[in-house]
């Protein structure tokens, strides 16, 4: 947390940090001048028991969280993905009743067909703005043949949060993520669309590095204020 703020990140995602006590969060957090600006919580612990997300958010300060996979989703079956939809939009209202909001993440298997749409329309076109909204991911959705500012176009007034994650092909070629602004994904018109459709948090998640984390987040947070001097 003290490289990450060194950086200059104002904020942290909390995603997959083992079990760490909340008050333990809050305390590296406050120590470091950083906030909480959204988390991933287990996808299971979402669909089923959605006040428990509520009280972990509530504790953490924090307004928003996203649902980070599909786990054991057959999207295959429209009778799954029509389930899944269901659960998410009956844990979205559950944390909009309480003044949170629960987004979905993407990857690129929600850019599946599956019936007349994509598996991602699917989940927004039958889902309540007020219960599900958007933690897009810009470079799944590359991955999955999208365009990353149609979708950030698409989702305006419903995308608080947004992923970006750079899309390059290597010397084998083949598919890598990489640092913001070392790809080919245009985040001028990506970063426009989404400041036009009110995007509270551009959060920067590289799943993979080529070297230090942080020379990583560091090439991705110099790449990012470009595009944010008017």
């Amino acid at each position: 947390m003290k490289r990450v703020r060194a950086i200059g990140y104002p904020a942290v995602q909390i995603s997959g940090i083992g079990p760490i006590p909340v008050a333990d969060i809050n305390s590296i957090l406050a120590g470091e001048n950083l906030v909480c600006c959204a988390t991933h919580e287990p996808p299971a612990q979402i669909l089923q028991n959605p006040s428990a997300v509520v009280e972990r958010l509530q504790a953490l300060g924090c307004k928003h969280t996203a649902y980070p996979y599909p786990a054991d989703i057959d999207f295959g079956s429209e009778a799954a993905v029509e389930k899944l939809i269901r659960e998410l939009d009956a844990s979205g209202a559950v944390l909009h009743e309480a003044g949170l909001t629960l987004s979905y993440h993407n990857h690129a298997h929600e850019f599946r067909k599956l019936g007349d749409s994509t598996i991602l329309e699917a989940i927004y076109a039958k889902t309540n703005p007020e219960n599900l909204r958007a933690e897009l991911d810009t470079y799944w959705i590359q991955y999955g043949g999208a365009n990353p500012t149609a979708w950030v176009e698409e989702m305006a007034g419903r995308m608080p949060l947004l992923h970006l994650k750079d899309f390059a092909v290597n010397a084998e070629n083949q598919p890598m993520i990489a640092e913001v602004g070392s790809g080919n994904i245009d985040f001028a018109s990506v970063v426009a669309a989404a400041e036009k459709g009110g995007c509270e948090w551009f959060i920067v998640e590289q799943d993979s590095c080529p070297g230090d984390p942080f020379d990583s987040i560091q090439k991705s947070f110099d790449y990012i204020q470009t595009l944010f001097i008017s």
